[in-house]
This record gives structure tokens, C-alpha cells and sequence, in this order.
């Protein structure tokens, strides 16, 4: 079920109330378990067969980290979650490739895609390579890391939570507080107007200019492209946003997934503010094991004696940040459009800002501009920006075809129906407002690094309780109801 459904309204409410008996009259362990059936409800909502799935993934993950130290134990641990991931989401991409490389067809297979899977299994990816690392404990308790596993809010699209989070928690006795519940309520309202009432408006004229972009103004198509890139931005940060709620309403904390990734000044940045739970994944389980690994450190060597120490160096990290971005892009679906476009393209950037950044200080000290102007932050910002939107044209586009088309029918000034749709222009301004309010708050703070916030109210006051029912009734009446599926969902 999904979060913008009346379906997850009622189970919501139905697991509150069965926690908030549970945790009155019975023991932690009941609450647990409840929970967990909770959660594989949730789950088996979408097909119940997904729910095997899940708890394979999960009784390999027990035994494995349970035995690592066993011969070839830990190799299973990490297999096991890659083979499951590699089947349902990559195999046919496989054979599409190959049979387009021998030019003969293989056929495919019909293969349901799991809802979520590539965060579950990521999460118990983490949790095997953690407790070989020493960092942390194994989990003895498999109900517990069944759990961390399920747990509904996080389950089909992240954040992806590190077991070191969350498994500390599941052994506190953690309950359902006032406090907790009206702070977690006002998450999942901001969630719920981010994604029903601003993306999913979007998401019609987007959808129009991309099924047919020759028939459309070149500023029009602008306009579409723009908004694609806040689309899915209040999207996935909307449903993030919810997840946290209901978790802060069950009293468990999340880190935040989005932190103003429009305000940033480099590429680098930007994933840094950006679906942050897997940008840390990668650089602590792909990029890092990677820079440390035999191969990297041979070719360093190698690489040095060939094009001496400054270049040679550089070389095998810009390997290793490749292969790291192409699985980024990679593990976003299983086309090459999202390999480019979340991708390949994202470390070119990131390779071009650091090479040319000599070349930019060179420029810049020659006009006497300064780095730390408000002018020139702001040109980093809109650069920044602009990328990331022509990168999300890869992403957005069914075929390479389709993102051609896009891209011709901008640079060309193409003619076209002209349609400046009015949903896009809500939601540019209120993410000025949101994204300026938070800028300001942090310069009030005197924070060295601007920090996003959630805008929620005491709601123990008269002007919080209006506040907060202006805007559930804001929801309810502009809500979308064409029942668009969270973006992430189909990753």
C-alpha cells in the first residue's frame, strides 16, 4: 500500500493503536512482534509472495553474520543479497544486452520486480559487512533483525538505515510519547502535501511533454524539465519526510535523507545533500573497500611510475569514483538511461569541477571576483542546478531517443504547443520560500553549513493547531488523486 493511499491511512492508525495497547499492558517483546507482522502486512499488501523474499533475505543475513568467521560463510552473506538483487532487477537487462551485442534475441523472463528491494537488501548487506568489520555487534535476537529489516516505514524506498541506527534502538524499550507523535504527525503532513499535492500535479504536464516532446515549445519543454527535477525532488524528499514521521510517531529516529540539495555549490555537495542514506552507503561499502583494495593500490603504483606521482595518483581514484557512480546509476534501474543520467554524467561533472577548479581560481583572481561573494555563490548554485536538470533529462526519458528529442527540441527553439502550466510555478515558489527560509534560519544561527528544517508548530497552542489543520485541509483539497506511485518505488 502506498503512503498517499486511505488503505495506509487506516493501518496507520491501526498499528498506533495496537502499539499503544501493547505497550500498556504487555512486554516489549509483544510490541515486537507485533511490528514485525505489521510490517510484513505492509509489505504483502503489493503481493504477498514478495513477503518469502524478504524473510530469505533476512534468515541469510542471520545465519551468515552469525557464522562469519566460518569458511565462506561471510562470502555468502554478501552473495546472497547481490544474487537476489541481480535476478529480479538486472536479469533481463542482462539478456537485452546480450542479445543486442550478438544481435540475436534471447527473450526475456517474467519476472515481477519486489517493491523496495534494492533497499532491504542493501540494509542487510550493510548489517553482514558491519558486524565482519567489528564495528558492530551480531544480532542474536532474529525477530529483532527481522525487524530492522521490515520495519514498514523505510521498507520499499529508504531511507536505507544502517543497522548501527536502528538496531540500538529496537533494544530500548522505546514507546509512543505525546511529544514523539506531534512532532512525527507534522512529518508526515509535510510529506503528504510535498507529494500529493505538489509532485503528483507535476507530474501530468511532465509526463504530457516527454510522451510527445516534438509537439511542444522549446520553452515549454524547458518549463517540463525544470519541473521534472522538483518533481522528483518533492517525490522522494515527501516520502522520506513520511517515513520519518511514522517512525517519530512510533517513537524510533531516522536520520534526515534531504538537506536542501537546491542550495549547493558543487556537484559533490549536492550528493552530499542528496539521498543521503545511499550516497554514505556507497562511500562506505563501494568507493572506500575500493580505494584500500589490492587492484587500486597496484595500479596506483603503476600509474605513478607512468605518469609520475601528482597524476598517476589521481588516475585510480577517478577509477574507483567511475565505478562507484556507474552503480549509483546502476542501482537506480536497470537502463542505461539511469546509468547516464544518475550516473556517468554525475562523475563527470564532479571530475570537471575538480580539474578546471584551478583553471576557475585562475579566472576568478584575474577579475578580482571573490570566491565567497553572493554573486558568485549563486553562479556555483544555478550551475549546479542546471547539471543536475540536464542530467535528470537521461534519468526522466524512456530511450535515449526520447531524451534526444528533449534536448533538440530546447537547443533548437523548437515551435510547438505552448503550455506555461500553472502547478510548476506553485511549486518553484514555494520551494524559493522553503529553501529561503531555511537559508536565512541557518545565517540567523550563524551555521557554517546551511541546514534544511521542517517547518512544524507547537501544537499545543491555539495558532499551532490552526496552522497545522489549514494545511491537512490544503491537502484534502489539492490533493492529486490519479494515484501516481512514489518515484522510488519502481528502484
Amino acid at each position: 500500500m502506498s503512503f498517499a493511499s486511505i488503505d495506509f491511512i487506516v493501518f496507520f492508525i491501526v498499528v498506533i493503536l495496537g502499539t499503544l495497547i501493547i505497550q500498556k499492558f504487555f512486554s516489549k517483546r509483544v510490541k515486537e512482534v507485533f511490528l514485525l507482522l505489521a510490517s510484513y502486512f505492509f509489505y504483502g499488501y503489493w503481493d504477498w509472495r514478495f513477503c518469502f523474499l524478504l524473510l530469505f533475505v533476512t534468515l541469510s543475513s542471520y545465519i551468515t553474520a552469525k557464522y562469519k568467521d566460518e569458511k565462506g560463510v561471510y562470502a555468502l552473506g554478501i552473495i546472497i543479497p547481490l544474487l537476489v538483487l541481480g535476478f529480479f532487477k538486472y536479469f533481463n537487462f542482462f539478456l537485452d544486452s546480450v542479445s543486442a551485442i550478438i544481435g540475436h534475441d534471447l527473450g526475456v523472463l517474467n519476472i515481477i520486480l519486489p517493491v523496495g528491494i534494492s533497499f532491504y537488501t542493501f540494509q542487510a548487506l550493510s548489517y553482514v559487512i558491519d558486524v565482519k568489520r567489528g564495528t558492530i555487534e551480531v544480532e542474536n535476537d532474529f525477530i529483532r533483525l527481522a525487524l530492522y529489516l521490515s520495519f514498514f516505514p523505510q521498507l520499499v524506498a529508504g531511507p536505507i538505515v544502517r543497522a548501527s541506527e536502528f538496531l540500538p534502538q529496537l533494544k530500548e524499550d522505546r514507546k509512543i510519547t505525546a511529544d514523539n507523535f506531534k512532532y512525527g504527525i507534522q512529518l508526515i503532513a509535510f510529506g503528504l502535501f510535498k507529494k500529493i499535492v505538489l509532485a503528483d500535479h507535476i507530474s501530468v504536464f511532465v509526463d504530457d511533454v516527454f510522451r510527445v516532446p516534438v509537439a511542444f515549445h522549446w520553452a515549454t519543454i524547458l518549463l517540463a524539465v525544470i519541473s521534472y527535477s522538483i518533481q522528483i525532488y518533492f517525490d522522494f524528499s515527501g516520502y522520506s519526510d513520511i517515513a520519518i514521521g511514522c517512525a517519530k510517531c512510533l517513537g524510533y529516529d531516522f536520520s534526515k535523507n534531504f538537506n536542501l540539495p537546491f542550495v549547493s555549490r558543487s556537484t559533490s555537495e549536492f550528493w552530499r545533500r542528496w539521498h543521503i542514506s545511499l550516497g554514505s552507503w556507497l562511500k562506505d561499502y563501494v568507493l572506500y573497500p575500493l580505494l584500500k583494495s589490492n587492484f587500486i593500490q597496484w595500479l596506483t603504483r603503476k600509474c605513478k611510475n607512468i605518469f609520475g606521482k601528482k597524476i598517476g595518483k589521481k588516475i585510480p581514484v577517478y577509477l574507483s569514483m567511475f565505478i562507484t557512480w556507474t552503480l549509483i546509476g546502476l542501482w537506480h534501474g536497470s537502463a542505461y538511461t539511469y546509468v547516464v543520467g544518475a550516473g556517468i554524467l554525475q562523475f563527470i561533472y564532479m571530475f570537471l569541477e575538480e580539474t578546471l577548479e584551478p583553471v576557475a581560481i585562475f579566472i576568478t583572481n584575474k577579475l578580482k571576483i571573490s570566491r565567497e561573494s553572493k554573486g558568485y555563490k549563486m553562479y556555483q548554485i544555478l550551475r549546479t542546478y542546471l547539471l543536475f536538470t540536464f542530467a535528470m533529462i537521461f534519468f526522466r526519458a524512456d530511450s535515449f531517443s526520447n531524451a534526444g528529442q528533449v534536448i533538440k527540441g530546447i537547443f533548437t527553439l523548437q515551435n510547438g504547443i505552448r503550455q506555461p502550466f500553472a502547478w510548476s510555478f506553485v511549486a518553484i515558489v514555494l520551494l524559493l520560500i522553503f529553501t529561503i527560509g531555511a537559508v536565512i534560519k541557518s545565517h540567523k544561527n550563524k551555521d557554517k553549513y546551511i541546514e534544511g528544517y521542517y517547518p512544524t508548530v507547537n501544537l499545543d497552542t491555539v495558532l499551532g493547531l490552526t496552522i497545522f489543520f489549514v494545511v491537512v485541509g490544503l491537502i484534502i483539497c489539492l490533493a492529486f488523486t490519479g494515484e501516481q506511485p512514489f518515484v522510488y518505488f519502481q528502484f
